[in-house]
């Protein structure tokens, strides 16, 4: 009973394994990095103007193999970088260039364009799609040189960059790629051209800075003329607004002193003219004095003996202060 308990548990995980076995080799996980090509039926392919091929396509997800009609290959959608070289590639002008740059390329998820890449890239490996995409690249980038001068090439690689995608997108969307980014690293050539004109440029560029300098320090030294040309002439006028206060000051002053000296001498005039009333009066006084005593000198040895001695009153002596007539005339 036993033995038969142990065959029939070998019996059935022997299904199982084999049962395993043939779901693996039927049914098939894709990532989303990837795609899976069920190769065999025929169908429609959408996107491709309904175009009849002769396999079907599974993009992230399962699928399941038909066994034995079904043949399943796997495409990687991956980046793929791309390192481009080009020796001696001649623009315009005839100048031989050598160009570095990188591309990131990848097998295109579009149905359109993944279509061209199945018919092209099935059996291939992924070095064998760069080296393809390589080469693509490379002859795009001399037809690319070709319509450019060197100074554009190496002026604006931007521009260059933009253009070699643009040519490059129609042959690799042919191929069933697509082209993410495309940068250029390096332009030299070997007649040292381009060297020629970097020297020439930087020439130029030190003639434009060494000029800008000159100017810059003419500039600098006319703002300094002037700024002392200002300050001088502030100081000048200044120095006019302080001799016109100054001379206000003076005149103000003088005006001041002339009324005090003309009141001076005003003064002195009048202590003159007072004085020299005070001395007519005093005059005035010694004469009549003079006259009582000329009177008295002459009259009255004469009369001392007709007329008594009488009290003068104040009309007689008023009388005698007039002029004294020759008593004999």
């Amino acid at each position: 009973m036993q033995n038969l308990v142990a065959v029939g548990a070998v019996a059935i995980l022997g299904a199982l394994i084999v049962i395993a076995m043939i779901i693996s080799r039927i049914i098939y996980i894709c990532p989303p990095n990837e795609v899976l090509i069920f190769s065999g039926g025929h169908r429609r392919m959408p996107g491709t103007d309904d175009r009849v091929v002769g396999y079907r396509i599974v993009q992230g997800g399962r699928g399941i193999r038909i066994p034995l009609i079904e043949v399943v290959d796997r495409m990687d959608l991956t980046n793929m970088v791309i390192e481009l070289r080009v020796q001696g590639a001649y623009s315009r002008g005839g100048i031989p260039l050598n160009v570095q740059g990188v591309a990131n390329v990848k097998v295109s998820s579009k149905a359109g364009l993944l279509a061209n890449a199945i018919e092209r890239f099935l059996s291939y490996t992924r070095e064998q799609i760069m080296a393809v995409a390589r080469e693509t690249l490379e002859g795009n980038l001399r037809g690319v040189l070709s319509t450019l001068t060197p100074e554009e090439v190496n002026q604006d690689r931007e521009k260059f960059a933009g253009e070699l995608v643009h040519e490059a997108d129609v042959d690799l969307a042919r191929l069933g790629l697509e082209l993410d980014t495309l940068k250029i690293q390096h332009v030299s050539d070997d007649k040292g051209y381009l060297d020629s004109i970097g020297r020439r440029q930087t020439a130029v560029l030190l003639k434009n800075s060494r000029v800008a300098e000159a100017e810059n320090h003419a500039l600098s030294q006319q703002n300094a003329a002037e700024n002392l040309m200002n300050q001088e002439i502030s100081k000048v006028e200044a120095e006019i607004t302080m001799a016109r206060a100054e001379g206000q000051r003076r005149i103000a002053e003088a005006q001041t002193r002339k009324g005090a000296l003309i009141a001076e001498s005003r003064g002195q005039v009048q202590a003159l003219l007072a004085k020299a009333a005070a001395e007519v009066d005093v005059q005035k006084a010694r004469l009549a004095q003079v006259r009582f005593q000329l009177i008295a000198d002459k009259v009255k040895p004469r009369i001392s003996d007709q007329v008594t001695c009488q009290v003068i009153d104040p009309g007689d002596a008023q009388r005698m202060q007039q002029p004294v007539h020759d008593v004999h005339g």
